[in-house]
């Protein structure tokens, strides 16, 4: 089946397949100004002590996550693409580290998952200086089989 791409006003790329049901597109391979990190290095950052931060909703975050993340959950309402509007988006920079020169992780479930993407925008603009973002999320996670709580 062929999959077509069309431009969408108000959620970006989408694909559509001739079933007619519609994909948001996946997030970019890289984010200016932050870092981009893969499963083993976010465990490496984890036994250096950086915390790391679930960025998907609370019930995603209770049914399983890595193991001594915390749950900061980024609830949006604009599009999925890049050129997103924060303002139309709710993430609670109170619930990060203070200290904006330390390390942070971000997450979220990956590909069509923009939730990570976002907030690591969001904490980037907001001054923070080594952010890490983790692209490939739970399912690079757990399909290494690294720990889960």
């Amino acid at each position: 089946m062929k999959t077509f791409l069309i431009r969408a006003f108000a959620t970006g790329l989408l694909a559509v397949g001739l079933g007619g049901a519609a994909q948001a597109a996946v997030t970019p391979d890289k984010l200016d100004g932050t870092k981009l990190v893969s499963a083993e290095q976010v465990r490496d950052l984890i036994g250096k002590g950086v915390p790391v931060v679930d960025t998907r909703v609370a019930a995603e975050y209770a049914e399983k996550t890595i193991k001594g993340a915390i749950s900061v959950p980024y609830k949006e309402k604009s599009s999925k693409d890049a050129s997103f509007d924060a303002k139309l988006d709710n993430f609670d920079l109170g619930k990060l580290p203070t200290d904006k020169n330390a390390p942070l992780v971000l997450f979220c479930n990956a590909g069509e998952c923009w939730k990570s993407y976002k907030a690591a925008v969001v904490a980037r603009n907001a001054g923070y200086k080594q952010v890490y973002w983790f692209r490939g999320g739970m399912p690079e996670w757990t399909g290494k089989g690294l720990p889960t709580q």
